[in-house]
């Protein structure tokens, strides 16, 4: 057991819900892993509240980290069908940790962590969001594996897939990879979740995911597995049916006893106990809030996160907590890093270094999820803190809660905290005494310094006919933002001024273009049959140079506009000697560089090696320094990225080609 006070007695006592253990790992119990409280909910009363999440419940991160990873290397026994004894012993080390022993947490750590020695388990694993995004980063931590976590947060591209999770308090998941190749392939994938309760959401996301992703094996990793043998054979029918393998591992197995009117007594408890989800705060003001802001590789997994990414995360993290613990000072005292909702990995890690700088830290996070707070040592969400959502969330504003983060009676406060958010959920007022921050502080005793890192965006979808463009979809994807109902144009004389006075740059406004007359297409056409023959000779020169010595084929990256044309005239040249080459366009402005969401795109679906710019003409050159400086700008912003993710090394030869009628030359400009 955990100690004096199972945090579940009171939900057991109230309302008659038995936790029984049927096998686990180690001398491991589930009442070790977790503690009861009542949900806020009409699809289900009880919560089973972990101890090891680092979500509800403020915890040591070495025991969270731990605890991930240790499911972690139960999975890769189970992949590989042999018992390395890591069960066992991890077991053992995690119900010490929990019972009090102050050295096993970290023994855990070390037992449990990937070593190069144990080499890579090539699986994906996929983590659920809210609870489970920083235990499917730890599960796929200790296998050095490909991790992607489902998502709450629309960011405007098309979903790789979705399902539902039927009991939760938000109940729709999303899939966003920046990279649909994740799911390519037959490898395993790996579905991690904090709780195996009835195995629904499991099935609802292999039915799912095998309609677009095919594969014959699924491992389901949970921290304890409740269901019962209904359900266990429900999902042993479900994967004979599809033909597939589903094995499950947990850390400890058990079986939840609930009376039938377990539902209706909770709505009824819930209606009585009512209170105020944040605590008094008169008088209350706390320490003052100090922010921070650093920068890392990857807030999280929300869009695929790989081994490479990392090894940079793991090179930049004592900066990170280098950041943090100078904004600290030297707080006297216990320390709490809170995560926000999604975002729990990066948190833990944070945490992990700040306490091996000698802090006494403890890490949980942020929910939408709303529980009933009682103040009981019985009871394992004794305080809640309430405050409005900060993300502009797809569903509208709402409340949310941290729980466990205000003392409860007989506690003490935290002396400081650090709160964890990435730029886009880092929106509020500093003077609003509602918002996080300073609900936060008065919670605290100390400082509380708000660390934001940049939250990852994922490269934009190439915009393709003929819903953009004239262009066949197959001739050239733009990598460009769709501004055809947003009013540019101006007359020249209102622009002139404009940039002639400092107040706007020419690449905010364009001039009026109007429909060409009879007399301006007869000239057009009469220069297009001009110089046809030369273009044509030229585009053939400049693509056989492209193409000559290479393995494979090139990635032509116009630069719009005068290069999108060529483009297309070099793809189309390609094809005629049997060479399929992809062809995108980006935007690149004077004295404003090129767009670099464009180059991430392309750092992240091809090799620089591979990437050939193109334009249509040259002046004095001034295009070619700003591309130059845009590639260098990039390398210089993520030291330490890998070639493939650093766009500071694409091709580049030099060709011209001019269309201008009398002009022809097959010199070398920039391709």
């Amino acid at each position: 057991m955990s100690g004096p006070v199972w945090t579940g007695e009171w939900v057991q006592r109230e309302l008659d819900v038995a936790v029984t253990t049927t096998g686990a790992a180690g001398s491991l119990d589930v009442a070790d892993l977790v503690g009861m409280a009542v949900r806020v909910n009409p699809r289900r009363a009880h919560l089973l509240v972990s101890r090891v999440l680092g979500k509800h419940v403020p915890a040591d991160p070495d025991v969270v980290r731990g605890a991930g990873m240790l499911l972690g290397r139960l999975v890769a026994d189970r992949l590989v069908g042999v018992d390395s004894g890591v069960a066992a012993t991890g077991g053992d080390l995690l119900a010490a940790a929990l019972r009090g022993d102050g050295a096993a947490a970290a023994q855990l750590v070390e037992l449990t962590r990937w070593t190069a020695d144990r080499g890579r388990c090539d699986v994906l694993v996929l983590g659920f969001a809210e609870t489970a995004t920083g235990l499917g980063h730890l599960v796929a931590d200790a296998l050095d594996a490909d991790v992607l976590h489902s998502t709450r947060r629309p960011v405007g591209m098309t979903p790789f897939g979705t399902f539902e999770e039927v009991h939760s308090h938000a109940t729709g998941h999303l899939l966003l990879p920046d990279d649909p190749a994740l799911f390519a392939g037959d490898r395993p994938i790996v579905l991690v979740d904090d709780e195996l309760s009835t195995g629904a959401t499991v099935m609802d996301t292999i039915r799912g995911l095998q309609a677009v992703a095919f594969r014959p094996r699924w491992v389901v990793a949970s921290l304890v597995d409740l269901r019962t043998g209904a359900a266990r054979d429900e999902l042993d029918r479900f994967a004979a049916d599809l033909g597939v393998q589903v094995d499950v591992v947990a850390l400890a197995g058990g079986v939840v006893g609930l009376p039938a009117d377990v539902l209706a007594r909770g709505t009824a408890l819930v209606a009585r106990r009512t209170a105020a989800l944040a605590p008094d705060r008169t008088g209350r003001h706390g320490g003052p809030v100090v922010e921070v802001h650093a920068d890392v590789p990857r807030d999280g997994g929300r869009h695929g996160f790989t081994p490479a990414h990392r090894r940079v995360l793991d090179a930049a993290l004592p900066r990170v907590a280098e950041q943090a613990h100078r904004a600290l000072g030297s707080p006297a005292g216990r320390v709490l890093v809170l995560g926000t909702e999604e975002l729990v990995h990066l948190p833990v890690r944070v945490a992990g270094e700040l306490a091996r700088r000698g802090l006494d830290v403890r890490v949980s996070s942020t929910t939408r999820s709303p529980v009933l707070p009682i103040d009981d040592p019985g009871y394992a969400v004794r305080t809640a803190l309430r405050f409005p959502s900060h993300d502009r969330p797809a569903d509208g504003p709402g409340p949310r809660f941290a729980y466990n983060v205000a003392p409860g009676a007989g506690s003490t406060s935290f002396a400081a905290a650090v709160l964890v958010v990435d730029d886009v959920s880092h929106d509020w007022a500093d003077d609003d005494p509602a918002a996080l921050p300073a609900v936060l502080a008065a919670a605290v005793d100390g400082p509380v310094v708000v660390l934001t890192v940049p939250s990852h965006r994922p490269p934009p979808q190439p915009l393709r006919g003929p819903d953009f463009g004239s262009y066949a979809p197959d001739e050239v994807g733009w990598l460009l933002t769709d501004l055809s109902d947003v009013p540019l144009e101006a007359p020249v004389e209102d622009r002139e001024r404009a940039i002639q006075s400092g107040r706007a740059h020419y690449s905010e406004s364009l001039p009026v273009e109007y429909q060409p007359g009879p007399a301006y297409l007869e000239l057009f056409e009469q220069a297009l049959a001009t110089s046809s023959a030369r273009l044509a000779e030229a585009v053939g020169v400049v693509t056989e140079r492209v193409l000559a010595g290479r393995s494979r084929p090139p990635v032509l990256v116009s630069l719009a506009r005068a290069g999108t044309p060529i483009g297309v005239l070099m793809r189309r040249w390609a094809a005629t000697q049997g060479v399929d080459v992809p062809h995108l366009t980006v935007s690149i402005v004077r004295d404003r560089g090129l767009d670099p969401r464009a180059l991430d795109h392309l750092a992240a679906h091809h090799d620089p090696a591979d990437v050939v710019f193109v334009d249509g003409w040259t002046g004095k050159g001034a295009i070619t320094r700003e591309l130059h400086a845009a590639v260098q700008e990039v390398e210089q912003a993520r030291p330490g990225a890998s070639a493939r993710s650093s766009p500071s090394s694409p091709t580049r030869a030099r060709a011209r080609v001019c269309s201008a009628p009398g002009r022809t030359s097959s010199s070398p400009r920039r391709a």
